[in-house]
């Protein structure tokens, strides 16, 4: 990583004020992005970078031109994005999902990404680095996902609901949503950094989950953590799914996520700074609730 780039990151963050908080805000302690589904490709910059068509099919979220060779350079030149606010120049991506019966993609209608304390004290609060690569998730996982197993799609309502379907695929692993209900996901990223790099052999060892409202000796850096609320417009179906990633055609437990974080650098700092450092509950543009 650039030492002199994120010191330089750290020392504006440090010295930044906290803008005034308007009446009405909640105390969670987050910001978020709201994007839309972006373009499908077999690639994937992190895992294998520079290597076309190299990797399963993923669905690409936020930063339009990224493809099997970007860099943060080009997350920073190429800068539409399916996100709001536009300052978030990120790219995300998660394996295709698809419909058994027909073997069609199902895309994405909806993607938010928190950026949050899982913690109840934000003392050390610091902003992203620009240029944090990191997975959440286990491409590799084959496992059944019967109904209340951990890592399973669920239906989200609006209002009291049964997360695990009113019914089940035949397979048992996918639920079929009832009344308002939608498929969707929810992966967790870490919210602790080693501070010296933005990337690791694994992708994943170069962060940490913290733990009783600290992060661990070897990750000293507190960051925000992402969270990807992923909502997939259907609502079941008996022959159910499967994900590019899942070589089987059965389950669920294969979901995963990439990051690839880059951010208008002072609207990363001051959202930090008010919403998480602040604990209080930020919208795609600022303070609103």
């Amino acid at each position: 990583m650039d030492k002199a780039a994120w010191k330089a990151q750290a020392d504006a963050y440090k010295a930044l004020a906290a803008d005034p908080v308007p009446a009405g805000v909640g105390n969670l302690a987050e910001f978020r992005a709201d994007c839309q589904y972006s373009h499908s490709a077999a690639d994937d910059p992190i895992v294998f970078p520079g290597l076309p068509g190299a990797s399963h099919m993923h669905s690409f979220i936020g930063n339009n031109a990224t493809k099997a060779d970007t860099t943060a350079a080009d997350l920073t030149k190429y800068t539409a994005t399916t996100c709001k606010p536009t300052q978030d120049h990120s790219a995300y991506w998660v394996p295709t999902l698809y419909d058994n019966a027909t073997g069609k993609p199902v895309e994405t209608t909806g993607f938010r990404v928190y950026y949050r304390s899982l913690m109840n004290s934000s003392t050390g609060q610091m902003p992203m680095p620009n240029g944090l690569r990191m997975i959440a998730g286990d491409a590799k996982k084959q496992q059944p996902t019967p109904r209340g197993a951990q890592g399973q799609f669920y239906c989200a309502f609006y209002g009291p609901g049964d997360l695990d379907g009113v019914a089940r695929s035949t397979n048992g692993n996918w639920p079929i949503c009832g009344g308002t209900a939608t498929l969707h996901f929810i992966l967790q990223f870490p919210d602790c950094w080693d501070g010296e790099h933005l990337d690791s052999p694994n992708h994943k060892d170069h962060v940490a989950f913290g733990s009783g409202n600290a992060c661990p000796a070897s990750h000293p850096v507190k960051i925000p953590a992402i969270t990807f609320d992923i909502q997939y417009g259907v609502k079941g179906t008996p022959e159910g799914y499967y994900l590019s990633s899942d070589k089987e055609g059965k389950s669920a437990s294969s979901m995963h996520g990439d990051a690839f974080v880059m951010w208008d650098q002072p609207t990363m700092n001051q959202r930090t700074r008010n919403c998480i450092a602040q604990r209080r509950t930020c919208d795609d543009f600022g303070y609103q609730k």
